[in-house]
């Protein structure tokens, strides 16, 4: 039973090693696509960190207050939170995450929040680098630290959405 617990908690650690290697990973040009067609955004796939993403929590649910308390709560994160606010359409989901070409990265660490259950609306013409963070009716909860790290070793790294082209690394 002990050798299952060492095995176990080595198991997490190099997880999290993982993570915070692609999180700070230093080839910032690795995968960027030569030749991307005229007109077509530069995505900035970077995977970011919690203190430089830049965040907009709307509630999108019945439930007063929600909105303020997952920005706080994203705040305790050290996310960098813009706006609170409800949104008047309601909606079902856990979760919308919207964003632009400026926001790819940012929103690959959002998906790992909600354990990659939030649906997302990509904007190629969005010119900021803020994702807005819509809650639904079915939200109950952010995941933790431990499931936060999990969930990105299961996305992998960051991709351009269609119509895009992944751009250089901006750390």
């Amino acid at each position: 039973m002990r050798a299952l617990v060492v095995v176990g908690l080595l198991a997490v650690v190099a997880l999290v090693f993982v993570v915070v290697a692609l999180v700070r990973d230093t080839q910032s040009d690795a995968g960027v696509a030569g030749g991307c067609p005229e007109g077509w955004p530069v995505a900035d796939v970077a995977l970011r960190e919690q203190k430089d993403v830049k965040i907009n929590v709307f509630n999108g649910s019945d439930q007063i207050g929600r909105a303020a308390d997952v920005a706080d709560d994203f705040r305790n994160r050290k996310f960098q939170v813009k706006k609170v606010a409800d949104q008047k359409k309601k909606i079902d989901e856990i979760a919308v995450l919207r964003y632009g070409p400026k926001g790819v990265g940012s929103a690959h660490l959002l998906r790992a929040y909600f354990l990659d259950n939030a649906e997302y609306e990509y904007d190629p013409k969005r010119k900021d680098d803020i994702v807005d963070v819509v809650l639904g009716a079915s939200f109950q909860q952010l995941a933790t630290t431990t499931e936060v790290n999990q969930s990105l070793g299961d996305l992998g790294s960051p991709v351009a959405p269609p119509g895009s082209c992944p751009g250089p690394a901006k750390g």
